[in-house]
């Protein structure tokens, strides 16, 4: 079977990567890159570099990756729908709920498969935290809490921290506890003299009665990325910056030293570090694509529907700061 043909639209901070490992991905070839701008950090030197989509079209590709700024992200989905070309996103899926919802139905017309990036579901730590939550290794889910901080990245001009990089946590906590958001409360800062939020604090629930919450802010001068999930049996703590888990067992032997065991309420058993296998997330996601548009199952894609969804509740979660209401997502 001949390899599938691949474009790429955008060779900018995150392009980069993905033109680094559409280059080297067994199975795929990539054929055509495109960017108007040009290779800034010279990842496809083998390449004349297109100036659109459409160029890319013309270069006979079975599917395109769309590593783009997010305002553009509808034109460009829109444009490979039309000519039945395959694509997978960068998330946000787009600007708005209701360009998102233009592009899923124009993917679902043409039959063709759509993909968004929400690279965190990749992540190994995570991968580990849902198939043991599937196994019921930690019983009923109680609460899922996520601390995303950072400096602000250069790269990002069009949209505010919360479709940026607050969707990362609405998807992988919609994705691991297999549940919807049924409603969401939030509060945002403009600290940097910038026009979109760049701090914010978000409360949810979810479907199952799961409560979540959400720290994301470009302000802190330390990089976090943890995820938080605490169920009956313990906990597990999801570092996807090194890719560990860790579980934190509720004690069964009780404490006898009184004024501790007021103090601690839940006692601690054993604490525990996964050992696993560490592949690349944005590798193992461009395999999960490549295998949807093979028709490969089960899928391991995060599809366009889901990429919508997440934005909604994006888009919930400023409403709510903006208006001190809580917004019901039912």
């Amino acid at each position: 079977m001949a390899d599938l043909r691949a474009g790429l639209i955008g060779l900018g901070m995150m392009g980069r990567h993905h033109a680094r490992v559409l280059q080297s991905l067994e199975g795929v070839d990539l054929v055509a890159v495109a960017d108007p701008t040009g290779d800034p950090h010279g990842v496809a030197p083998a390449y004349d570099v297109l100036a659109d989509v459409a160029a890319l079209i013309d270069a006979g590709i079975d599917y395109c990756v769309v590593a783009v700024p997010t305002a553009f992200h509808h034109g460009i989905a829109m444009e490979l729908a039309a000519a039945g070309v395959s694509a997978l996103v960068e998330k946000p899926l787009a600007a708005t709920s209701a360009e998102a919802a233009d592009i899923v139905a124009a993917f679902d017309a043409a039959g063709i498969v759509g993909g968004v990036g929400h690279i965190e579901r990749y992540n190994p730590a995570l991968q580990q935290a849902r198939a043991r939550l599937e196994a019921g290794e930690l019983g009923d889910v109680f609460q899922v809490g996520t601390r995303r901080v950072g400096p602000f990245p250069a790269r990002i001009a069009d949209v505010g921290v919360v479709k940026d990089l607050g969707t990362h946590d609405i998807d992988l906590t919609a994705w691991v506890t297999q549940q919807q958001y049924a409603s969401v409360a939030a509060q945002t800062a403009h600290r940097s003299g910038r026009p979109h939020e760049d701090l914010v604090a978000i409360t949810g629930l979810l479907s199952g009665g799961t409560v979540t919450n959400h720290l994301v802010n470009w302000l802190s001068p330390m990089k976090e990325r943890l995820t938080v999930i605490t169920g009956e049996k313990g906990a597990f703590v999801a570092d996807t910056l090194s890719a560990d888990l860790t579980y934190y067992a509720n004690g069964s032997v009780p404490t006898q030293w009184a004024q501790v065991a007021g103090f601690r309420g839940v006692s601690e058993g054993d604490v525990v570090r996964y050992s696993f296998a560490k592949p690349e997330p944005l590798r193992t996601e461009h395999e999960a694509f490549r295998d949807a548009v093979l028709g490969r199952e089960p899928t391991r894609i995060v599809s366009l529907a889901e990429g919508a969804r997440t934005l909604a509740v994006a888009e919930a979660a400023l409403a709510a700061a903006a208006t001190g209401q809580t917004q019901s997502l039912r």
